[in-house]
């Protein structure tokens, strides 16, 4: 009896070749571009101690109370979870090698992050992002450096239609403040709310304005606002102006958005989400803020802190929905065809790629008739065909595949230079 076929695990996806040339398209912009500003990479573990993420992002947020994917360690019965989000592995990691001692720091990182929840397109349990954060940098600039960075890359890979949203949640005193006038107005109308929401008034009811239930949509636009919690001339206030004032300035267009929070614990004043109405209920595809107190939630000192995340998964079907491809096809495929010819393709393939051209040599053999069509199908602009007369006269042919030019018979070492010059010659 066969084996079952044994599949991956629902919501956590394989990427394949063909879409991995996209993936890279937009890491390689975003590394390019983060650099530009200053921020450095950085990289923390996958699976950190449970507690850093019940501490960091809040016991009674969906994410710590449904979605985690936390298990026991059998060597010490330490809690530990495969990390949800980036934040707080990076201000872990800050702490623990006191990174913001001597001065501010710009960094980022990249890779999977995990939550169980329903899959759906672009929502999937093991999902990618891109992560920047600033820390140690308490103005209003560094918020704003960040939105305008971002729409930086968005021009780099050629997407239109991104909007910007941005709130300010105030400090904890004004958040506390909204919390209360929250509860007291949603128990007014406790008849009216969703299961959801019932639960949250009690635990969490900020989150109640995130709903995306359509009958909650008249109740929550009733909601108090907690802009009206912030003093006229109140430090969250001034900040916010700030931000606001510096994208204006930028050029960048945005709206306030009173109803965007988040939905992480640790935020306070700034926060925004990049959004696009091409992705459905997943549009979101980067969003952050600024969380100042996170530091010292997690046992460190007080430092003012700011970030935002990039779905990766989200971003790869926006590029693809707007047409956007990436070539990853090799200049020159080695058709070589007898024993005797092997060496001469190897050390002429090794010449190319001494040269900065990437080549794929045949391997398994086969017939030429064989090999060029593996050479088509590779999407090579050039087959390079060595056999029995092209080793007694070392030399080899070139057939163009994909180029304007005609077949030529040439000695290995000027191959690399003739390939090169016929480029030049097509751009």
């Amino acid at each position: 009896m066969d084996a079952p076929t044994i599949q991956a695990v629902r919501g956590m996806n394989d990427v394949l070749p063909d879409e991995a040339v996209l993936w890279e398209h937009l890491e390689h912009a975003a590394r390019k571009i983060f650099a530009q500003y200053g921020y450095r990479n950085l990289r923390v573990p996958i699976v950190e101690a449970t507690g850093l993420f019940v501490r960091g992002i809040g016991d009674a947020t969906d994410i710590v109370e449904h979605e985690m994917y936390s298990f026991e360690d059998r060597l010490n019965g330490e809690s530990l979870t495969l990390r949800p989000e980036a934040t707080a592995g990076i201000v872990r990691a800050a702490i623990e090698h006191h990174l913001t001692y001597e001065r501010p720091q710009r960094v980022w990182t990249a890779g999977p992050m995990f939550r169980h929840e329903r899959p759906q397109r672009g929502r999937y349990r093991q999902f990618h992002q891109l992560d920047v954060e600033a820390l140690g940098f308490e103005g209003p600039d560094v918020d704003a450096e960040q939105i305008v960075m971002l729409s930086r890359l968005w021009e780099k890979l050629g997407l239109a239609g991104m909007s910007l949203h941005i709130n300010t949640i105030g400090d904890p005193d004004e958040r506390l403040a909204h919390r209360r006038a929250l509860v007291a107005y949603f128990g007014e109308h406790a008849g009216a709310l969703d299961e959801d929401s019932r639960r949250r008034l009690a635990t969490n009811p900020l989150r109640i304005l995130d709903s995306k239930n359509p009958s909650m949509q008249s109740i929550i636009a009733g909601a108090p606002k907690l802009v009206d919690q912030l003093g006229a001339d109140s430090a969250s206030r001034t900040h916010f102006e700030g931000v606001k004032a510096i994208l204006s300035e930028a050029g960048i267009a945005f709206e306030v958005n009173a109803r965007l929070v988040r939905g992480l614990d640790y935020y306070n004043r700034t926060v925004f989400e990049w959004v696009t109405d091409r992705l459905g209920a997943q549009g979101t595809v980067a969003g952050g803020g600024r969380y100042d107190g996170l530091f010292e939630q997690l046992g460190g000192k007080a430092t003012a802190a700011c970030g935002f995340a990039i779905g990766v998964e989200r971003m790869v079907l926006l590029l693809k929905d707007g047409g956007r491809t990436a070539e990853s096809v090799p200049d020159a495929y080695v058709v070589h065809v007898g024993e005797a010819a092997a060496p001469l393709a190897r050390t002429t393939a090794e010449r190319l790629r001494d040269a900065g051209l990437t080549v794929t040599v045949n391997a398994g053999g086969g017939s030429i008739k064989a090999q060029m069509r593996r050479a088509d199908a590779s999407g090579a602009r050039w087959a390079l065909i060595v056999g029995e007369d092209e080793v007694r006269s070392n030399r080899v042919a070139l057939k163009p595949l994909r180029v304007a030019a005609e077949q030529v018979s040439l000695p290995p070492e000027t191959v690399a230079k003739h390939i090169g010059a016929t480029l030049e010659r097509a751009e």
